[in-house]
């Protein structure tokens, strides 16, 4: 089936702006509070909106006609996107990671978790709810790339709402006398989403490298049956 060339172009749209929103609300609200799980929230959705931008220029260039007739070109185009962007999302855990061990060796870090609480209800609803377009209209598009950001916003969402339990029972230590222990629920927050989320980027990378080399594989085949 052919790709929605408009509808794709449309969602990937949507997806920039929905990043560049979320980005500029966590990393300025995280700095702000100290916070850096929120940091980290922000900084993902930062990433997301870079590699978004990689996703419309990838699909504006597919769609010309003189790259659109060369179907090799185009089938190795899309993977080659979504390994890159799983890399990059990979560094970025990596060094996430290595940051809330920093801070938690240091005593960990203070956060109003009130603010903190309202910020991830936001973030959780705001993600879901992108979630959700690109899913179902990413149905529609047939587009891989509009797939792949989907994914990526699954990983968001599930950030968001790690967050939000965190400072739950951050709030909830504090209230129960453990307020001293709540200083460290921001950085192993990082740790834990650090840790799970690294899984998802990987799988995209291996899934793409895997079709890239079955598709080359391809393209030699058809070489050598022709000479």
């Amino acid at each position: 089936m052919s790709c929605n060339v408009q509808l794709e172009r449309r969602l990937l749209q949507f997806s920039t702006m929905s990043s560049f929103l979320f980005a500029i609300m966590g990393i300025g609200l995280g700095l702000w509070m100290g916070s850096l799980v929120i940091v980290f929230d922000g900084a993902y959705s930062f990433i997301s909106l870079a590699l978004t931008v990689v996703s419309l220029l990838a699909a504006a260039y597919i769609r010309k006609p003189e790259v659109a007739n060369s179907s090799h070109t185009v089938a190795k185009i899309e993977p080659a996107v979504i390994a890159f962007k799983g890399m990059v999302i990979t560094v970025m855990c990596c060094i996430s990671f290595y940051s809330a061990v920093v801070a938690i060796i240091n005593g960990g870090r203070e956060v109003d978790t009130g603010l903190a609480l309202l910020f991830g209800v936001i973030n959780v609803v705001g993600c879901t709810a992108t979630y959700l377009v690109l899913k179902s209209k990413g149905q529609q598009a047939r587009s891989a790339l509009v797939e792949a950001e989907s994914k990526q916003w699954v990983m968001d969402t599930v950030i968001s709402g790690a967050v939000m339990c965190g400072f739950i029972i951050a709030t909830v230590m504090t209230w129960t006398g453990y307020g001293e222990y709540a200083a460290y629920a921001d950085p192993v927050m990082v740790v834990v989403a650090s840790v799970y989320f690294v899984i998802v980027p990987l799988k995209m990378v291996y899934d793409a490298v895997n079709e890239l080399r079955g598709l080359s594989r391809t393209q030699y085949d058809e070489v050598s049956e022709l000479s």
